[in-house]
């Protein structure tokens, strides 16, 4: 890419503004205070706007437990974007070896194993081992926040490879989790269009590895599970997904042994809200200083 890419040009603006900081790692960076306040706005906004009964809100760390990522099946899917925790367990004869793979300039990472956690990709999957056994009537309903890791190094500024999810997530029955998920894509757009962003909804499907993933991302498009709320952000024949509305149906439900209040096999469906993304989108639409913002984007976000 040269100096000239939109991409590029957008994320230099961002670190010349003190936005974002740059670590020398793409899709890895500092975020500012100023940066943070528009996200803690967004989060604000999002849970004003999209929470109409009771939900479950809970917080989980940007590690999850091995065997529940195993179980979630995203290592078929996606190993290209995951990530593992590896650590060191050796004897002091080992710690010697790996000193000297550090001082050769060797390759010290064989010097290490596994851990029990690895990089959460979804902010949704520890949701559902919460949920294994039989439901309550009308199922379980939560808000999720939390940060998730994909490797894929771009220097789209939008693309990061750590970065905030704020989901709402149903476990159900089936009917139910297709409303959830419609009902949740209707707002996402009212509440991103309020922001002054140039939003509309399409079909979309994950990027399936191997394969079978043309096939897996043709069968999700043909079935409209997968509906992303996409704004251009500095290309517009590739708009940048900002939200996500997709249906699981049983995809969880049935390794976490998940069942609805009359026995029947329960459906998943999460709305996801990229914040670093929408925040990033906003940036890029309505300037690089927030206090010159229009009044009524400021006033939602910060009332």
């Amino acid at each position: 890419m040269t100096d000239t890419d939109p991409y590029q040009s957008f994320r230099s603006e961002l670190f010349d503004a003190g936005l974002l900081v740059d670590t020398g790692v793409d899709g890895v960076y500092g975020r500012s205070s100023r940066y943070e306040s528009i996200v803690a706005g967004i989060d604000r906004l999002v849970t004003g706007s999209m929470v109409d009964r009771p939900v479950e809100a809970v917080f989980f760390p940007p590690v999850m437990a091995r065997w529940v990522f195993d179980k979630t099946d995203y290592l078929k899917s996606f190993p290209d974007l995951m990530g593992s925790v590896h650590t060191f367990r050796g004897t002091d004869r080992d710690h010697a070896k790996l000193i000297g793979l550090v001082d050769d300039g060797g390759d010290w990472a064989q010097a290490l194993v596994p851990a029990e956690v690895v990089l959460c990709s979804a902010t949704c999957h520890p949701v559902y081992p919460m949920c294994s056994g039989r439901l309550p009537d009308g199922g379980r309903r939560f808000e999720v926040n939390g940060y998730c890791f994909r490797c894929e190094p771009s220097i789209d500024p939008t693309r990061m490879q750590a970065f905030r999810m704020h989901e709402y997530v149903y476990v159900g029955d089936a009917d139910e989790a297709q409303r959830h998920r419609d009902r949740g894509l209707e707002r996402g757009l009212e509440v991103l269009a309020g922001l002054g962003l140039k939003v509309e909804a399409i079909p979309a499907n994950d990027p399936f590895f191997g394969r079978l993933g043309g096939m897996l991302a043709a069968n999700q498009l043909d079935e409209a599970l997968k509906m992303e709320i996409v704004t251009p952000v500095c290309s517009t024949e590739h708009p940048t997904a900002i939200m996500s509305a997709n249906c699981h149906r049983d995809h969880f439900a049935t390794p976490f042994d998940i069942v609805t209040a009359d026995g029947d096999p329960a459906h998943s469906a999460c709305v996801a809200f990229g914040v670093d993304r929408v925040t990033l989108a906003l940036l890029h639409d309505h300037g690089l200083d927030p206090d010159r913002w229009a009044p009524t984007v400021r006033s939602q976000l910060w009332p």
